[in-house]
Formats: C-alpha cells, structure tokens, sequence
C-alpha cells in the first residue's frame, strides 16, 4: 500500500475530531445539540439511510451536527448515487456531508523468525451524503413529515418498561445520579426531583450505560475511573453518547442543559482529543456496543443496523 493511499484515511480521524474539538471550544456538545433546535423539535431520532435503517456510531453524532449546523429538518441521507436511482437530483451549489465506515486490510509481513505472517488492521473509509433536504424529485414519502412515533404519556411508559428489562437494580433516594460498580446497583435521586419524566429517562439512559460496563456485560475497564481523570473523563464521554443514541431510540428528549458533575469534563475532553485523533471514534464505538447490549436485553428487542 502507497504513503499516497495511506494518508486520507489517516485524515479522516483528525478532519472529523479537529470538527468536534471545534464545537467543544465553543461549549457545545454536538451529540446533545440536535435537541435543542427548532427544526428538530418534535422529530427526536436518529439519523436514517435511505432505506430507513438508522446510522450508528460516530456517524450519529456527524450528521446529528450537520444538521443543526445547516438548519436541516429531514433526519435522512443518502449518497449521490442512490439518490439517482430513486429519481432525484442534488440541487445546483449543494455540498455534502462526510460519514465514516470502518474496512480492513490484510498485510503480509516477515517476523523475527523470517516467516511470512498475516496482520489485519483496522482503516476508517470516508464517504459522501447529502441530506433530503438538499434533494429535489425523491419520492414524495422522502419529504414527509416525521412525527414522534408514540404520544408522550406512551413514549415515557415504553421507557421506563424497557429499563425495567435491562434487570439492572435501580435505587432511589439522595441527590446524586451514579453507579455503584461494587455494589453492582444504579442510584437515582427521586423521580420527583426532576423537572421533567424526560429528563430522568435521560439521567437513567447515562447510568445504564455505566451498568454495561463490567466483564459480564460489555467488558469496558473501569479499574481506573476512581484514580485517573483523564479516564474518568473518557467514561463520561461514553456514558454521554450512548444516553443521546438510547435516548434517540427510545423517542425521548434528554437533558439540555449539562449536569453539574459533568460540566468540568469538557476541559478534559478537550485535552484527550487534542492528544488522540481517534479516541471520539472509541468512544462511540464503545457507546454503541453499550447501547446495543441495553437493547439485546429486551423481550422483544428491535435489532439495529449493525453497518456503521
């Protein structure tokens, strides 16, 4: 493989964090700011293909800022190439959006013993979409208005019922909102003390994701959450995207504004990312296995695209 191919992918991590590095100097999460946009409000999703399947990863969190970015209200996209095979055509000046999906290549190298051996690693792959909004001539079903999926009452019953299947012991009382890794248990303050069912759905959505961390559920170390903060602060960061992708699936709106304890995080956020072009990528990744594995526990779980 040439130095000429090798580089644009390289560059994909670093286009895509110096982004996000971008909105958080701002104070602005981009995985939350979908939420808070007019053009979003009653439309809480994540973003869909063209076949309506929902993107995954950090693919949530691109196009969930791209939109707000760009004021666009349609959650679908899709590639010039499928766009033309459905009838339509990308207005005249429009640009697209850059989504990642992750490939591998096989090498052959020589060991120290002068042996011929495989060795597979990992790339990300950029490609091109525009959103529906940018499209003119689609089928008229593109251009439809999304509505919530549930009315409200049934939205928050569907969320407390699938928490309730995850088998995680969830406890209340107390003004704090954490999990007990010894204890193996979740603490929420009392539902009354939330302003809003929406916004405790989303503070258990976080912790849930805490709760798939030991070795018999998704194996995520914590052993050094307590003594590290740079590690505590790559935790957080898991815990925040996979509350937005839960919350995004289960049709409810999280927290706007950020949670007191997590508001220093977004120094240290900073400062990883700065440091690790791919970590964002990481922590996705691990959002969506976390997520993923909140659903697998369902009695009748949905199964998610499992494409990036």
């Amino acid at each position: 493989m040439s130095r000429k191919e090798e580089k644009p992918r390289a560059d994909v991590y670093g286009r895509i964090t110096d982004r996000i590095v971008a909105d958080l100097e701002r104070g602005v999460r981009p995985w939350v700011r979908p939420w808070d946009a007019a053009n979003a409000a009653g439309r809480i999703m994540r973003p869909l293909r063209h076949n309506g399947m929902p993107y995954r990863g950090i693919n949530v969190v691109l196009l969930w800022s791209e939109a707000v970015a760009r004021g666009f209200a349609s959650s679908t996209w899709m590639t010039f190439k499928q766009s033309r095979e459905l009838g339509g055509y990308i207005r005249k000046g429009e640009s697209g959006t850059m989504v990642v999906y992750a490939n591998k290549v096989t090498k052959t190298e020589t060991d120290d013993n002068g042996d011929d051996v495989e060795r597979t690693a990992a790339f990300l792959r950029a490609y091109t979409v525009f959103c529906v909004d940018q499209i003119d001539g689609l089928p008229e079903l593109y251009y439809k208005s999304t509505t919530p999926r549930a009315p409200p009452a049934q939205r928050i019953a569907h969320a407390d019922a699938f928490f309730a299947s995850t088998g995680a012991t969830i406890r209340h009382g107390g003004d704090k909102a954490y999990f007990a890794p010894s204890l193996d248990l979740i603490q929420m303050p009392p539902f009354e003390s939330f302003r809003d069912a929406e916004s405790y759905a989303a503070t258990l959505a976080h912790e849930c994701v805490h709760w798939t961390a030991p070795a018999h559920r998704v194996n995520r170390d914590l052993s050094r959450y307590a003594k590290d903060r740079s590690e505590r602060a790559r935790e957080e960061l898991v815990a925040e995207l996979g509350a937005c992708f839960l919350s995004a699936d289960l049709g409810i709106v999280p927290e706007l504004e950020p949670r007191a304890d997590h508001a220093s995080y977004l120094a240290s956020w900073l400062g990883v990312l700065s440091n690790d072009k791919r970590f964002i990528f990481a922590a996705a990744a691990h959002a969506q296995r976390a997520v993923t594995y909140l659903h697998g526990l369902q009695p009748k779980s949905a199964e998610i695209d499992q494409a990036t």
